[in-house]
């Protein structure tokens, strides 16, 4: 698997490196194939706001958006060598700072959830229908418990 960390905004507040790894464990905790690669990308409200409008018709800025690529119905490649744009996931750092405020929690925990909550989106969850939360939520706490209890030991 190969997670792509970019950083257009607010660089000195993220761990680009736990990013990376905690994108890889999400991805390994899902079962995805080692052919998959995924993106992670940071970006200011601005452009999270003009993302949001263009792509899901909302105003303002939200925390997290992700972008199938490849089609997980199509399969994962079959051929040594090929490589499955799994998609991206795009972050806004601002937004993960405020909520991680309100909410009372450390910045960086705030990220590794929305970088996980991403990497669901790319697999197929999601959390519109109450039925769908149902299965996406508890698969979301099981992953970030366990990368928590995988960087205590």
């Amino acid at each position: 698997m190969n997670v792509l960390v970019s950083c257009s905004h607010a660089e000195g507040m993220l761990d680009l490196e736990r990013v990376r790894q905690t994108a890889l464990f999400a991805l390994a905790a899902l079962d995805v194939p080692e052919a998959a690669e995924v993106s992670v990308s940071f970006v200011d409200d601005g452009e999270m706001v003009s993302l949001n409008e263009e792509y899901r018709g909302k105003q303002g800025p939200t925390d997290v958006l992700s972008f199938e690529c490849d089609n997980l119905d199509d399969g994962f490649p079959v051929a040594e060598g090929d490589v499955f744009e799994l998609g991206d996931v795009v972050i806004a750092p601002d937004v993960a700072a405020r909520q991680a405020a309100d909410a009372g929690c450390e910045f960086l925990d705030e990220v590794d959830m929305l970088v996980v909550h991403g990497v669901l989106h790319l697999n197929g969850y999601d959390h519109i229908e109450p039925s769908d939360a149902e299965v996406m939520e508890p698969l979301q706490d099981d992953i970030l418990r366990r990368l928590r209890e995988s960087r205590e030991a």
